[in-house]
């Protein structure tokens, strides 16, 4: 009896899981229009000063974020980052959580 309980709940987090994990491109556009669209523009195209966002795949954003977040300029600086944005990017990539990034990762990867 336990073991087929087991294999139940194996059988619905394998079948919801991904689900369940899935990131959310609606937040990720909320979060984005409240952080970054005043310096990275409404749809990510970027200016003169700040980068284009647009082209950039989920995981890529995810990942540059989590870097800013965790302070690791030598990554950053080996993807070309971690320049004179890194003091402005730091500090808004510390206030966001894991799903945030990969929310905003998701509506990103949509521009």
């Amino acid at each position: 009896m336990r073991s087929t309980i087991v294999s139940l709940a194996g059988l619905a987090f394998a079948v919801m899981g991904p689900q369940a994990m899935a990131a959310d491109a609606e937040a990720g556009k909320s979060k984005y229009d409240s952080v970054c669209a005043a310096c990275h523009g409404a749809k990510g195209e970027g200016s003169d000063v700040y980068p284009s966002l647009k082209g950039q795949s989920q995981g890529e954003v995810a990942e540059v974020l989590a870097l800013y977040k965790d302070g690791d300029k030598e990554a950053l600086k080996e993807k070309g980052l971690a320049g004179d944005d890194y003091a402005q990017m730091a500090p808004n990539a510390a206030s966001l959580s894991e799903d945030d990034m990969k929310n905003l990762g998701a509506y990103i990867e949509s521009l």
